[in-house]
């Protein structure tokens, strides 16, 4: 499905830790970015999604692959909790930390930073540009999406609501940097994908 939506270029995916627990942070300008970075990416990542979206064929289908549901702008201990299994388990947790569709990163939620530091996993920055489509334009046919995987990190303990507080804010340095780059770039270029999966997008 991917394939016949979008043209999709991975930069630097063998940034991504082959193995043990990863929290993955993304820029998000669409509804597509889930999709598209669950699709790609070597490993699978279990995403914390707004929970509106979890209604219908959608929220059943959301369901199904295991993302988990959370409120936003307030705390969700279920999932939250389930996001710690999961990490302590090594496995992959996916956010968004801006909480909306905005893209720019100009501000970031706590989830992210805090769930790294609980937990001691990578923390590893993502950005993707090309699944939103620009305003007064008619959508184009299988649009060019560009991911760039920055380098995984890791964030000190420690310091309290400050030091949380510190951890968050070079989160969204880090995806600042990382959009800079990408979008530095050339991205209208003709260079062959860098699939991680090993397959053309």
């Amino acid at each position: 499905m991917l394939r016949m939506s979008y043209r999709i270029r991975v930069r630097h995916g063998g940034r991504f830790p082959a193995a043990g627990p990863v929290v993955l942070v993304a820029n998000h300008s669409s509804l597509a970015d889930g999709p598209v970075l669950f699709g790609t990416l070597p490993r699978g990542a279990v995403f914390l999604i707004k929970r509106e979206l979890f209604h219908g064929p959608l929220g059943w289908a959301l369901g199904k692959l295991g993302h988990l549901p959370v409120r936003r702008g307030a705390p969700d201990r279920q999932s939250l909790s389930a996001a710690l299994r999961i990490l302590r388990s090594g496995g992959v947790i996916g956010v968004f930390p801006e909480g909306t569709r905005a893209g720019s990163v100009d501000t970031a939620q706590h989830g992210a930073a805090w769930l790294a530091r609980s937990t001691g996993a990578w923390l590893l920055p993502v950005v993707c540009r090309g699944t939103a489509r620009e305003a007064g334009r008619a959508p184009r046919f299988r649009p060019r999406v560009d991911v760039l995987v920055g380098h995984p990190l890791r964030l000190p303990g420690g310091g309290g609501r400050a030091g949380l507080a510190a951890a968050t804010e070079r989160v969204r340095g880090e995806l600042v940097d990382l959009l800079a780059e990408l979008d530095g770039s050339t991205t209208g270029s003709d260079e062959p994908d860098d699939d991680v999966r090993g397959n053309e997008a």
